[in-house]
């Protein structure tokens, strides 16, 4: 460079390792932000069909039937949506096998579409008794993750998901925190562990395609660069 010319002033830039920390950090907050209220609104839309089921025009009172139940409900199963979707990933990254399997957000619109239905069927079909429902609730179960997940990481998270879900819940009511009407496995319904493995695959589904999103952001950013 030749003398009295000066250098243009520019930004900083920081180093690869301290960017890429930075980026991974704050794209996990963002993700974990959005899986949470993702689950709060789930757990609302459930509880609003758990309630009022056999009404197929909203009454004067959804506002107050979308919020009656327990204040911690939706937090609560935020959170847990939150640690699900970000899990997922993070297995199968650990495993190293990527999930590939129908890896599109409209794949995941249909599996949250099952999930719901599923649930509903749990508060609105009637079958002769328990076991009929429960049997029904598990193949319909096993029928999500085959169609939208096939992967071995996610059927033993759903299958674990599903044993310690129960567990908490039946502390819980074993607590007297709440109660299940007519409850035929201990405390709780016999169909419950169903809906927590399929609503274990359908957030780690969420959490796969945001985690996806993620890295292809990220990717573009890197060859910009």
């Amino acid at each position: 460079m030749a003398e009295g010319e000066t250098e243009s002033p520019g930004p900083k830039k920081r180093g690869p390792y301290i960017s890429s920390v930075t980026s991974r950090s704050v794209n996990l907050m963002i993700r974990g932000v959005v899986l949470f209220f993702i689950g709060v609104f789930l757990a609302l839309v459930l509880n609003l069909l758990q309630i009022q089921r056999n009404v197929t025009l909203f009454p004067p009172d959804v506002i107050a039937s979308i919020f009656s139940s327990a204040w911690w409900v939706p937090p609560c199963c935020g959170t847990a949506s939150a640690v699900i979707g970000l899990l997922y990933p993070c297995i199968d990254r650990h495993l190293g096998e990527p999930h590939k399997f129908k890896r599109e957000w409209s794949s995941v619109m249909r599996c949250v579409a099952v999930f719901v239905g599923i649930n509903h069927a749990s508060a609105k079909v009637d079958f002769d008794n328990n076991i009929q429902l429960s049997l029904t609730l598990a193949a319909l179960s096993i029928g999500l993750w085959w169609t939208f997940d096939r992967s071995r990481s996610g059927f033993g998270l759903g299958v674990g998901i599903a044993f310690l879900a129960t567990l908490v819940t039946q502390l819980l009511v074993y607590n007297g925190v709440y109660q299940y009407t007519s409850p035929d496995f201990l405390y709780v319904r016999s169909w419950l562990p169903c809906i927590f493995f399929a609503g274990g695959i359908t957030m780690g589904n969420i959490g796969r395609q945001l985690a996806m999103y993620e890295c292809k952001v990220t990717a573009e950013k890197s060859h910009q660069e």
